[in-house]
């Protein structure tokens, strides 16, 4: 990249934490944005006092206006793309069902990559990368040699870039739902209509490490999905399983992946919140283990203070619908939400339900969603595993 190429410039009465080694940069953190017709292109990024930052990407049209690239003068081309490709698959261990991709932190901003057996799912939210789709696709068939790759560009974070929603596939040709092997376990995965990508991969991990404790236990798996927990669970020698979702097709999903797989649990559509309000509830047998896994609930960081309620609300419940010596596995996937957020949330559900908790394991993202240090917003995913006396 030459002197004369297009850069941004920081403010000098600013402190963009760019300079403290964060990818991004915002619109309010720069001297003056660029023209429209930089929109998608790569720039460089310039200290108050002219000093080269790094190479990113640029969109004028979002507020986050610079995502690095490089520390380096780099061009977006195909030399660059197939490295950083080959750089982020070679960090993976060997598998069939795992995130090979995971944006900032792995060079390549707004771009993901799962894998599902032979099948590739990617998901592109930057104006940049956007305009090299098929350029991504050509690289990771050359890598990978899927049959096939599904481009799930359907998130609505696509608008914040001023991008189309839209769903293809590399070939033109239809994907239809099918049997996948995740774990030992198959499930019937929509790769191109499912939530996300098609399976929460972020928390395989945690499938088996809860089904550690559920020998013998009667097990609630709250915010269900496609039932991951509840499958371990029994597989592991649950006496009994009951998995709960608000979604009438996660329930559908869950009780046809059972039935695949030759084990007993019992699925209900309904709200968690609803269920665990009703009186019917005080009646019942204490659970031996809970699984918490909701949504985000805190999906900006004005909506936090509600969201907070909402998981202390859920914590306590859970809690208290625990024998004593239960163990509660707990779980949030809002960037938003820090772990000293769930600390407090659970440590004020403990004093209201007049329990003694503990700490058994501590729960993160797995190491094919690496946490970028100097990104905070790159983990996401954090948990507690815990008994309650």
């Amino acid at each position: 990249m030459t002197a004369s190429a297009p850069f941004l410039k920081l403010k000098a009465n600013v402190k963009p934490r760019v300079l403290s080694g964060h990818p991004w940069v915002f619109g309010n953190e720069v001297e003056a944005l660029l023209p429209a017709e930089h929109n998608g292109s790569v720039v460089e990024c310039r200290d108050r006092t002219g000093r080269f930052i790094g190479t990113g990407i640029y969109n004028g049209h979002s507020q986050i206006v610079w995502r690095r690239l490089s520390r380096n003068r780099i061009a977006l081309d195909a030399a660059w793309l197939r490295g950083a490709l080959t750089r982020a698959i070679g960090r993976r261990a060997a598998g069939t069902a795992r995130r090979l991709v995971w944006s900032e932190s792995d060079e390549m901003p707004g771009l993901v990559v799962d894998q599902f057996g032979d099948a590739l799912v990617v998901q592109i939210q930057t104006l940049a990368l956007e305009a090299h789709t098929a350029l991504i696709g050509d690289l990771l068939a050359e890598l990978l040699g899927p049959a096939e790759i599904i481009f799930r560009n359907d998130a609505n974070i696509r608008r914040l870039e001023g991008l189309p929603l839209e769903v293809h596939t590399r070939s033109g040709r239809p994907w239809e739902p099918r049997w996948v092997n995740i774990d030992g376990f198959d499930y019937w995965l929509d790769l191109a209509g499912g939530q996300k990508t098609g399976f929460y991969l972020d928390q395989r991990a945690q499938h088996g490490l809860v089904a550690k404790y559920c020998a013998g236990k009667r097990v609630l798996d709250a915010f269900c999905n496609q039932g991951p927990f509840a499958l371990h669970a029994a597989r592991a020698g649950a006496t009994h399983v009951l998995g709960l979702d608000s979604s009438a097709e996660a329930i559908a999903a869950a009780r046809s992946n059972v039935d695949r797989n030759g084990v007993k649990a019992e699925f209900t559509e309904v709200n968690v919140f609803d269920w665990f309000n009703d009186e019917a509830r005080a009646t019942e047998t204490p659970w031996d283990v809970i699984v918490l896994d909701p949504p985000p609930f805190a999906k900006s960081k004005s909506a936090l203070e509600g969201a907070l309620r909402g998981y202390k609300e859920l914590n306590l419940r859970a809690i208290k619908a625990l024998a004593p010596g239960g163990v509660l596995a707990t779980y949030t996937c809002s960037h938003h939400m820090q772990d000293a957020d769930l600390r407090g949330v659970l440590a004020a559900a403990t004093a209201d339900a007049k329990r003694r908790v503990q700490v058994l394991e501590f729960c993160h993202q797995p190491a094919d969603h690496p946490v970028l240090i100097t990104m905070p917003e790159s983990e996401y995913l954090r948990g507690y595993v815990l008994r309650v006396e």
